[in-house]
């Protein structure tokens, strides 16, 4: 069976890479430069050249496969303006792939992130919020799981704020980046709010899982840690690096400052239990004691 990967070269895709590959699938990955589709090659994939914005690339790829799991997102989060444009390509990208396999009955498995839900952690059967600074991504990963009624095995992954492998990655590694930059550990408000998190390895077993099993028009959550304290999180980050832990404006973490500031644990029972999905890698907190000073 060959898998059609986009963002197949990055923190998550190289996990999923090596998952697929380990469990005897053929992946053809989207890669957008030489050095990434020498990445692709040396891990064992075949290379297919074009970004999110080279649809026909796209559409021919995903016609080809026998499933697609779909990883690739714009990295700027400078301004509102570029997670705009970030969500707009792939918006674009996977309506392509949608239609490509329209009536064919293979699966398609996107990616979402875990929604905020008030007093208590989100589950699966949740609704993804529609408006916010990343109300756009939502909009598209709802439309594809609508061509569930079209004849696709749509599905999507839903990751936590922080994906992290040795000590980088996600939300943490955001802060862990401000840190280096700044000399200051910093966190939004008095720093008790929870992001939930996961390792990258583990997120990518569940994403073989939801190609495999994941029944049609269904969610899923990528989900170890339900909820490490920010606060926690800056702490262990200003320990490694040593360097002073303080709070700080939202308005300092820029377009995510709103997101960052927010509680949102989140639980993945159900797709423990229904998908027999069980994370046995390193936690946030301990794979953060990676960093390099």
């Amino acid at each position: 069976m060959q898998v059609f990967l986009t963002g197949g070269t990055g923190l998550i895709g190289t996990a999923v890479t090596a998952e697929l590959l380990a469990h005897g699938y053929d992946v053809a990955a989207l890669v957008r430069s030489d050095a990434s589709a020498q990445v692709a090659s040396k891990a064992g994939a075949e290379p297919v050249r074009g970004s999110l914005t080279d649809l026909d690339v796209i559409r021919q790829a995903a016609g080809a496969a026998d499933g697609v799991i779909h990883l690739a997102f714009g990295n700027d989060f400078t301004s509102a303006e570029a997670l705009s444009q970030n969500i707009a390509e792939e918006g674009a990208a996977l309506l392509a792939v949608s239609e490509a396999l329209e009536g064919s009955g293979k699966p398609l498995v996107s990616v979402s992130g875990t929604p905020r839900v008030n007093g208590r952690p989100s589950v699966e059967s949740d609704p993804i919020p529609l408006d916010g600074p990343v109300g756009g991504r939502a909009r598209v990963v709802t439309s594809v799981l609508g061509f569930a009624d079209r004849g696709v095995r749509t599905s999507t992954v839903r990751l936590p704020r922080t994906v992290h492998r040795d000590g980088v990655g996600g939300f943490a590694g955001i802060l862990t980046g401000i840190a280096r930059r700044t000399g200051v550990s910093s966190y939004p408000g008095d720093g008790s709010q929870r992001w939930p998190a996961v390792h990258a390895l583990d997120a990518a077993t569940l994403f073989r899982l939801a190609l495999e099993k994941a029944e049609a028009g269904t969610s899923w959550h990528a989900v170890d840690d339900e909820g490490d304290a920010v606060v926690d999180i800056a702490g262990v980050i200003g320990r490694r690096l040593g360097v002073p832990v303080e709070s700080a404006p939202v308005e300092q973490f820029g377009a995510l400052g709103a997101i960052f500031a927010a509680d949102q644990p989140a639980s993945s029972e159900h797709t423990r239990r229904v998908l027999g999905w069980e994370p046995t890698h390193p936690r946030l907190l301990a794979d953060l004691e990676l960093i390099e000073p």
